[in-house]
Formats: C-alpha cells, structure tokens, sequence
C-alpha cells in the first residue's frame, strides 16, 4: 500500500496487488490488481489486469480484465490512442422475436 504522504514519479511495476493512496505520475504496468483510493491522484498510463478506482486517474486504462469505477472515482482519458475495432460489430437475431 502506498499512502497518502507518498509521491511517485517514474513508473511502477508489481506483480500482484497495489492499494495506492498516493501520488504518482508516470507509467503503472503489472499483471496483478490495482485499486486507487478514495485520496489517490493519479497522472499515468495505467496497463493492469484490474483496476478499482475510487479516486482521481488523469491517464488511460488499459485492463486485461476488470475495471471498476465507483462513486468517488474521476478518470480523465485520452482518446488519441484509440484504436479502431478490428472487427465490425456483429449482428444477430434476437431470440423469441418475430422476423
């Protein structure tokens, strides 16, 4: 757990769990969890499998898995790096409806 006294600038790397209160600003990469506290402030290209945010995230997220953004959670992202689907979106029939 990083807390709330803490500031970081670089990037940060774990392997399994991370509860920050903190600051940081740069790069977070892990395999693992993150959660942002309710008093975090982050400045970071987050690539996670998780991320639970209840604080402020100014950056993109890129998660494997999960993110979850509660009530108190601010996440402002950049749509620059937006890549266009691969892949149209598929169509189907809704099942029980008539043709």
């Amino acid at each position: 757990m990083l807390s709330t006294d803490v500031e970081i600038k670089g990037t940060v790397k774990f392997t399994n769990d991370l509860v920050v209160d903190g600051k940081i600003e740069g790069e977070i990469h892990s395999d693992g969890n993150l959660t942002v506290g309710e008093n975090a402030r982050l400045k970071a290209e987050i690539k996670t499998a998780t991320v639970v945010v209840y604080g402020k995230v100014h950056g993109n997220i890129t998660a494997a898995e999960r993110v979850e953004l509660k009530s108190s959670a601010e996440v402002v992202g950049s749509s620059s790096k937006a890549a266009a689907p691969t892949d149209p979106p598929k169509q189907g029939t809704l099942s029980g409806t008539a043709p």
